[in-house]
């Protein structure tokens, strides 16, 4: 009981914080018709009057996805999103950053759907430069289905940092100047796609998607974009200034408040982290599984 409250303090104190520090520089209007384009099934998307909620169904006939309109290099993005509840298994809920370039840059969470009364996993990864192979995966703290939470990306010329309800799950480093590949000159739009991944979503792909406890919905409200539109050059994105905020000196790595946060997560909920994966990587390690996290 006391480190729940001392969480939720936590949660508390950095809600306050961030927003504090989002408001003045918001480039998203809202409004999910506004501010996105569906790419994939518009029947299977439906959008409230007023553009501040959306939902996406699953089915056997299609998935669904939408993507910006606009292209970012850095900034901070925020979803609020309730998953599936119930039976969920082979289901693929992503919210991603990505370049569509080949050696493309990503930065992704994935929400891997589980069967009745088996917690969703949460799957982060990194492209960078086209490579990959930087899964991690998480179990939550709370149950994702019964209200809505907010997942973000905080990206900078600094770092990456995931966090879920301004709670810091991971960070990825910018080591370039140890050789180590880092988003930093490709702009990317931000998506949001639900599909059918039962080919390795729920344990390796042994839970199939079962139709007959479909549809499957989720639901997404007040996104918020706070992140520099590319105009074709990269120079103004990577300047420190009044509008790009997020690329302030104070940012280039985690408060003391959250490495606090970040090591309770990990230490508590962490149920894979690739850079303990010896037997995958045959005991030679990527070079930033040594490096600083924050």
């Amino acid at each position: 009981m006391k480190n729940s409250i001392k969480i939720l303090v936590y949660f508390v104190f950095l809600n306050i914080v961030f927003s504090q520090i989002s408001l003045a520089y918001v480039v998203s209007t809202g409004d999910f018709n506004k501010d996105f384009f569906v790419t994939w099934s518009p029947s299977h998307i439906n959008t409230s009057a007023d553009g501040r909620s959306r939902s996406l169904k699953l089915d056997q006939e299609s998935g669904a996805a939408f993507a910006s309109n606009d292209m970012f290099l850095f900034g901070q993005i925020d979803m609020q999103i309730k998953l599936i509840a119930n039976y969920s298994a082979g289901t693929v809920l992503a919210f991603y950053l990505s370049s569509d370039q080949p050696n493309r840059d990503e930065i992704d969470f994935e929400f891997l759907g589980n069967v009745s009364g088996q917690p969703y996993i949460l799957q982060t990864n990194v492209y960078a430069d086209g490579f990959d192979d930087r899964e991690e995966r998480i179990f939550l703290w709370f149950d994702p289905t019964e209200d809505f939470h907010t997942y973000s990306v905080l990206w900078n010329v600094y770092q990456i940092v995931f966090m879920v309800d301004w709670v810091p799950i991971r960070t990825y480093r910018n080591h370039a100047d140890k050789g180590m590949a880092y988003p930093r000159w490709q702009p990317m739009s931000v998506k949001v796609s639900l599909w059918n991944g039962d080919s390795w979503a729920t344990r390796g792909g042994h839970d199939k998607v079962d139709w007959s406890k479909g549809p499957f919905i989720v639901s997404l409200r007040n996104h918020k974009i706070d992140a520099c539109i590319w105009k074709g050059e990269a120079r103004s994105c990577r300047a420190e200034s009044e509008g790009n905020w997020w690329n302030k000196e104070r940012f280039n790595s985690l408060t003391w408040t959250q490495r606090r946060l970040f090591k309770w997560v990990r230490k508590y909920h962490m149920i894979y982290d690739y850079c303990q994966d010896y037997k995958r990587f045959q005991n030679n390690l990527p070079k930033e599984c040594s490096l600083p996290k924050y």
